[in-house]
């Protein structure tokens, strides 16, 4: 039987714990959180879940998941024998008996079901679910409990901070029944019947009725953070699970679940971390993947404020150095965001927190990567195997790919040498693994085509594996002028020329080796050179290119995922244009009538295309494609960026 703890107290000592683990001291906060002395209390629990967890997402590896699964499953068990306890005592909070333990019992069933979806593959996003499932009607009851008129009177992380305050213990309802009592009018008019109005008292946690102790601060800023995260997860998870999100009637608004994290991100309780850390990332991804954003600018300022607040309390926390890097690097700012992640990876860094050290080097490795920084990259990739056990295959592809891109081919052959033996056999083969084995067949049915040693197949190469790997990872999105301009005079000397393949093929003799003889070849070059002219601002030469992808794609061999990826980044394109003529009408000197006019025809037709685009990128976007989660989960990114930008001019369906 569960022997009772002073909720006050379980919370104080776990919350040392978090303050460790927040600042690197991973196995000081384990130690901490699996005391003896505190062995039942919820609080410490949910601490060693949040632990496992933590390594399971940062490091992704599969034996990682399960030690976070059986952690999360025994705070749930925990969680729940205290809400049966909690009626037999009374709360010293003015919320219903127990809730606070139903916030730590949601806490587990979201990161469990985020566990399961780790995997990126459609039986882990059902596993998600099915957690979710489980605990939907609580997240809503606790929601509707705690802030039954709305969001709007918290505070939220770009607004003061509230104070905290000590005050008498009561209930909710006796509050309101008191103040009703107090407020109840007298005097010569009321004895007649004239009363003025009395409006009811604020609920607890507002700017107006701050909470009184850490127990209340949890509870808000807990069942904040579980509406938000949940509702944020369904917003985001890919096509086919959404099918069943809809079966099982669950409806989600995702800009009600970022105000919902983001008031929870605005408190004192360890769950303001938390929603910082999923408003981070989720900021983070938007800027990175999505290829357009409705509101860049207020992205980068919601997303600096909140890194900063955190990083003020644990300024040596891996995960807020890291975001901090995020922003210079989609700030164009790629010299700040490698000189942080390397400060960041310092020899004299406390080395507690290892997943979150290897998520820094990888950070640094794509970095490095979208400025051609190629052997600096192959380097810190090839660390990346010391440092986790994740795909050590998709490091060494994209290894090699640096040392091809600068003409290494010795290094680059013993590398890809190396990827069948570095799978994983025992385990589900990830998405890039599959995607990996098919390119390498690739390459050496080329190089025997070519007559060439078959095992030198890397002399069949001529995109650089690292550059189209990226594609994935949308970094040709983000580099500058310089590097844009390098990556065209390198694919653009390639033969047969751009948009001039049959021609050229056709004038060629026998004796003419082209460097790209294959659908495939022709089909990717045409997609990163529409990205960064894209990039540049050349608009009318990326789209150009990016149809001739289409064109390509549709014979493609084993580049299934090219046709959804171009229809994608048409869609892009057709937004950002639409923002640089709205940039222009803006600049001349209409009439405010005929311009306005004009400008929402304008973007009607731009809508119109872009989500024409998206619709064709999610019809060609099937299971069977490589990385298809990731591209669903860019073009649902992109549709909610859209959204935004009609409700944003005022334009209608």
């Amino acid at each position: 039987m569960a022997v009772q703890v002073d909720p006050a107290e379980g919370l104080r000592a776990a919350t040392k714990g978090f303050d460790l683990l927040f600042a690197n001291d991973l196995f000081g906060a384990v130690d901490l959180f699996g005391d003896d002395s505190y062995r039942d209390s919820p609080f410490h629990l949910i601490g060693l879940g949040v632990c496992a967890f933590l390594k399971a997402a940062l490091g992704m590896e599969p034996e990682l998941m399960d030690d976070a699964t059986q952690c999360l499953e025994a705070s749930q068990a925990g969680s729940k024998r205290f809400m049966k306890l909690a009626k037999s005592y009374k709360p010293s909070h003015r919320f219903t008996p127990g809730i606070e333990w139903e916030v730590l019992h949601t806490d587990a069933v979201l990161l469990l079901g985020l566990t399961h979806a780790l995997s990126e593959s459609y039986k882990g996003y059902l596993q998600c679910l099915y957690e979710f499932n489980s605990a939907h009607s609580k997240f809503t009851k606790l929601f509707k409990t705690l802030y039954p008129n709305g969001l709007d009177e918290y505070a939220t992380p770009g607004q003061t901070p509230m104070s905290s305050r000590q005050g008498s213990i009561y209930n909710v309802k006796a509050s309101v029944a008191q103040i009703s009592v107090q407020s109840r009018p007298s005097g010569f008019l009321a004895r007649w019947g004239f009363t003025s109005p009395t409006s009811p008292p604020p609920m607890p946690g507002t700017k107006t009725n701050p909470s009184n102790d850490e127990i209340e601060e949890l509870i808000l800023s807990g069942a904040a953070f579980g509406y938000g995260l949940f509702n944020l997860v369904l917003s985001l998870l890919p096509a086919r699970a959404r099918v069943v999100v809809g079966f099982l009637g669950y409806q989600h608004d995702r800009q009600l679940a970022l105000r919902a994290l983001a008031v929870s991100a605005a408190r004192s309780d360890v769950h303001a971390a938390f929603s910082g850390l999923v408003l981070m990332t989720y900021y983070g991804v938007i800027l990175l993947m999505a290829g357009y954003q409705a509101d860049e600018e207020h992205i980068v300022r919601q997303y600096k404020g909140i890194v900063n607040k955190v990083s003020a309390r644990y300024p040596r926390g891996t995960l807020w150095i890291l975001n901090k890097a995020k922003i210079q690097r989609m700030t164009k700012n790629a010299e700040g965001a490698i000189e942080t992640l390397k400060e960041g990876l310092a020899p004299d860094r406390p080395e507690t927190f290892p997943q979150a050290d290897a998520l820094l080097a990888f950070e640094l490795a794509w970095t490095l990567l979208g400025f051609r920084r190629y052997e600096e990259c192959a380097e810190v990739f090839l660390e990346l195997m010391q440092m986790n056990t994740w795909s050590h295959a998709t490091y060494l592809f994209i290894a090699a790919g640096c040392y091809v891109s600068i003409g290494r081919l010795d290094e680059a052959q013993s590398l890809l040498e190396k990827i069948p033996d570095s799978i994983n056999t025992r385990r589900r083969m990830m998405p890039t693994e599959g995607f990996i084995k098919k390119k390498l067949e690739f390459y050496k049915r080329k190089q025997i085509r070519l007559g060439g040693d078959p095992e030198r197949y890397v002399e069949a190469i001529r995109i650089s594996p690292a550059e189209e790997f990226a594609i994935f990872w949308n970094t040709h999105a983000h580099v500058d002028e310089a590097t844009a301009l390098a990556h065209i005079e390198e694919l653009s000397a390639l033969t047969p020329p751009v948009g001039m393949e049959g021609k050229y093929t056709q004038s060629s003799s026998e004796d003419t080796v082209l460097d790209l003889d294959t659908p495939d070849e022709l089909a990717i070059r045409s997609l990163i050179l529409g990205i960064v002219h894209r990039t540049r601002g050349d608009y009318a030469t990326a789209r150009t290119l990016l149809n001739d992808a289409l064109k390509h794609g549709a014979d493609v061999d084993i580049s299934t995922w090219v046709t959804a990826t171009a229809y994608f980044e048409l869609a892009v394109l057709e937004m950002k244009e639409g923002e640089r003529q709205a940039a222009e009408r803006g600049s001349k000197s209409e009439k405010v009538e005929s311009g306005e006019q004009k400008g929402m025809t304008q973007w009607r037709q731009t809508f119109k295309i872009a989500r024409e685009m998206l619709a064709e990128a999610s019809r060609s976007c099937t299971g069977e494609m490589d990385l298809s989660s990731r591209l669903d989960s860019r073009i649902m990114m992109l549709k909610e960026e859209i959204a935004t930008k009609m409700e944003m001019v005022g334009c209608t369906e």
